[in-house]
């Protein structure tokens, strides 16, 4: 009787051990599977990057070179996969040409009665339509492919000024301060601002810049754009002469330095590729043929919400219908406030929630 114990002990105990060998193996056979599996997606993701990279399809890399390039910590980026020559090449096939030629003051007529009961389409209606709350300004949600953001429209361009670091040439402040320091009822960031080593904290206006008639610096610019801002008699004015001997002689009250200039006397400005800009956070201002002001903020750098480029920012400001428009610094220090509070979502470039430094904005002051 015991030998027949034993027998059947030793059965199941063969038994386990197969069933166990079983399972080992089937383990390392999923394991293998696996392995191999992350293997082919490893050399294939591989082999669709290079040839994003470095194919013949040109698009991915001009969007990345630009992107990169337009950003005041990640530029590394582009400079990771591409030698200097290739970035210059792919800047250069992807440009803004501007609108050479002065802005036709003229044609700006300020305090047209706009109180239409039909209107030309429903972007005529969201602008002139006021909010029975605000005679000052009204604000917009936009949206589109890619993007969303807000559009202000500023009923009276004699209340906007510039407005300024307190702390000039030791450091920028943040928007919210600035606009509350001046008490600017609705701000945009402005113009774009000294960044050496990319790690600037916003001391140093860029060119020319004019606050209540009081010229803030003078320096000589290079870049695209140049002086943006409204003369005496409250008229947007876009000028490649970027010296403080025009501001004078155009009677420049207020303004900023940057570019490129979107929209001149009507004409816009020709986006050659990608426009070299990138897709991005955005800041642009406008003026309308009737005098309203148009203060724009893009957000970007989310997946489903990467932000603008120069030909959005055209397409919107036509659709508001801007005479003449101008890009402003955008990246991280695209924002917009409202009562001294951020209505837009910055992301700096760490991800976090949060605009930065600045030296100038646009606000509208109610005094």
């Amino acid at each position: 009787m015991s030998q027949i114990l034993k027998e059947k002990e030793e059965t199941k105990r063969v038994q386990r051990y197969n069933g166990n060998k079983r399972k080992k193996k089937t383990k390392i056979n999923i394991l293998k599977r696996v392995l191999i599996t992350l293997i082919i997606l490893m050399v294939l993701g591989g082999g669709v990057v290079a040839f994003l990279l470095y194919g013949p399809y040109s698009g991915f890399r001009d969007w990345l070179i630009t992107s990169a390039m337009t950003t005041m910590t990640h530029q590394w980026i582009a400079y990771m996969f591409y030698d200097e020559d290739t970035v210059n090449s792919v800047l250069g096939k992807n440009r803004v040409d501007e609108i050479v030629e002065a802005t036709d003051v003229n044609t700006i007529v300020i305090g047209i009665d706009n109180k239409e009961k039909e209107y030309a389409n429903e972007y005529e209606k969201q602008i002139l339509e006021k909010d029975p709350k605000n005679d000052d300004y009204k604000i917009i949600e936009i949206s589109g492919k890619g993007y969303s953001g807000y559009l202000a429209a500023i009923y009276d361009p004699s209340k906007i000024h510039t407005l300024v670091t307190a702390k000039i040439g030791k450091s920028g402040q943040y928007l919210t301060t600035m606009a509350k320091d001046s008490k600017a009822k609705i701000a945009i960031n402005g113009g774009g601002f000294d960044d050496p080593n990319h790690n600037s904290n916003g001391a140093n206006p860029l060119g020319v810049t004019y606050s209540r008639g009081k010229k803030i610096t003078a320096y000589e610019y290079l870049g695209s754009g140049g002086i943006i801002g409204f003369n005496n008699d409250d008229k947007l004015v876009l000028s490649t002469n970027c010296t403080d001997a025009y501001a004078k002689s155009a009677g420049i009250r207020d303004c900023v330095t940057c570019g490129p200039f979107l929209i001149v006397n009507g004409k816009a400005s020709t986006v050659v590729g990608n426009g070299g800009w990138g897709t991005a956070p955005r800041t642009a201002i406008g003026q309308r043929k009737d005098g309203i002001v148009l203060f724009l903020v893009v957000d970007g750098r989310t997946i489903k919400r990467p932000g603008a480029d120069m030909d959005d920012l055209i397409e919107i400001m036509q659709r508001y219908g801007a005479y003449n428009a101008a890009n402003l610094d955008g990246g991280t220090s695209t924002v917009m406030t409202v009562d001294y509070k951020m209505i837009n979502d910055p992301i700096d470039s760490t991800g976090a929630h949060k605009t930065r430094f600045i030296s100038t904005g646009f606000g509208l002051i109610d005094e």
